[in-house]
């Protein structure tokens, strides 16, 4: 299967994917959808989490995130992400965390809170409400962007949290739920 970046410095790029059934990047439809309803994320900082290819946190450095942590738990994930990493020249931008995504999310503490998250854990599970629910609200900045990658039988909650969702986009089976962080309130 083959994964490129969609957009910024290194659209076009081809990715390192995971070989077998046990990754499902995001296609680069709904990467690009997901980046032109985003705007720009110049400066921002990131947190991939059930990252694979890495694919979500990739594109958002391409495009200009100051930095972007990476939590996978399965070993040639952390294998694709690390080398993709290192054939863009981005490693100095990332971190790479291999561990559980639930437990990581809240044990990791970023130098500085993360303003967007991408959540894209396996289908037909409760694991990216568990994973959101786990982020100390003190990791997320005031107004942080949650993208929750889902498909139609297992959307998270809305309200998630004191998270609220604000749009849902719908790319065949796949549905991303946008949440934010209100302003000064836990989540």
């Amino acid at each position: 299967m083959s994964v490129r970046i969609v957009g910024g410095n290194h659209g076009g790029r081809v990715l390192r994917a995971p070989a077998g059934a046990a990754t499902r990047p995001t296609s680069e439809k709904v990467r690009e959808a997901v980046f032109a309803i985003l705007g720009s994320v110049a400066d921002a900082r990131v947190l991939d989490l059930f990252a694979g290819t890495g694919a979500l946190g990739l594109e958002a450095l391409s495009r200009g995130a100051a930095h972007a942590t990476f939590v996978d738990t399965a070993r040639p994930a952390i294998a694709a992400i690390r080398g993709n990493l290192r054939s863009l020249g981005l490693d100095g931008r990332a971190t790479v965390i291999a561990g559980d995504a639930v437990a990581s999310a809240a044990r990791h503490v970023p130098a500085e809170p993360w303003q967007l998250v991408f959540v894209d854990p396996p289908y037909r599970s409760d694991l990216a409400a568990r994973a959101v629910a786990a982020l100390p609200a003190a990791h997320l900045a005031d107004g942080a962007v949650i993208v929750i990658e889902h498909d139609r039988h297992n959307a998270p909650p809305d309200p998630l949290g004191s998270l609220l969702r604000t749009d849902q986009r719908r790319y065949g089976d796949t549905l991303i739920s946008f949440f934010v962080a209100p302003r000064g309130v836990a989540a």
